[in-house]
């Protein structure tokens, strides 16, 4: 592992923990100003720190507490300037609803390196579905009724 991929490491290791926190300036500290984020909710694409921000608060919003973000399967390549970085997402938690959730994600960084420090431009976010029948596919005993 090169140092710019422990870089990149830390900070994707501080992105899941302010996820975690709700520590929405923490996690924004780790995003460009011009980042294009793809989600799996509406709109699907998000232009900028202020929708980014906008999109994150929308989805703290809807736990009552903490979510748990286990990540899985972190595979890093640096070259020079840029990064990119994919794995898996384990999204738990209770919701304001006071249903016990948990959903699978896939996750997409893409990283430059400016004046040292390394920001997240484009994160692409994606739902894994099931195609026998074309819903989300839930980790065992988290399907919907």
């Amino acid at each position: 592992m090169t140092s710019h991929d422990s870089e990149v490491r830390a900070l994707l290791d501080s992105r899941v923990d302010a996820c975690q926190t709700k520590d929405i300036d923490r996690l924004m500290s780790h995003y460009s100003s011009d980042i294009v984020y793809y989600d799996a909710v509406p709109p699907l694409q998000f232009a900028g720190a202020d929708e980014v921000r906008g999109n994150f608060v929308r989805w703290f919003d809807e736990y009552d507490g903490p979510i748990s973000l286990e990540t899985h399967d972190v595979t890093i390549a640096t070259s020079g300037d840029v990064a990119f970085a994919h794995m898996l997402h384990l999204d738990s938690g209770t919701r304001k609803n006071g249903l016990q959730s948990a959903i699978w994600v896939r996750s997409t960084v893409c990283l430059r390196r400016t004046h040292g420090k390394w920001l997240i431009t484009h994160e692409h976010i994606s739902v894994p579905i099931n195609p026998q029948n074309l819903h989300a596919w839930f980790p065992p005993g988290y399907e919907p009724a």
